[in-house]
């Protein structure tokens, strides 16, 4: 991930996909994010067609919305939890190394 601001994006798709029904508060409490955070990124997530937000109109409390990734914003959120996933098996082989190379250092 480039920056915070892709890594808070990537932390709400995963929220979203497990939890579509839950509200912009629900969001920002899990995370960590101030609600104003999380409805700026909502608002770039859609914009980029990572994700779609359907409202129910109809209901009477008129806050109700439902959050969707779309194929895309699917398809982001695999291919950056692959590449997570590549750079902690790289630091994991890299440490592994190191701790190698210490235990060899301390033996001499």
């Amino acid at each position: 991930m480039e920056n915070d601001k892709d890594k808070d994006g990537f932390n709400i798709l995963r929220k979203i996909h497990k939890k579509p029904h839950y509200s912009q508060r629900d969001i920002a409490n899990d995370l960590g994010l101030s609600l104003g955070k999380i409805n700026y990124c909502l608002k770039e997530l859609k914009k980029k067609g990572l994700i779609k937000i359907n409202n129910f109109k109809k209901n009477k409390k008129k806050i109700n919305y439902i959050y969707l990734l779309t194929p895309k914003g699917i398809a982001f959120k695999t291919k950056t939890t692959v590449n997570f996933m590549k750079l902690k098996m790289k630091e994991y082989d890299e440490l592994k190394k190191e701790i190698k190379t210490d235990k060899k250092n301390l033996s001499n």
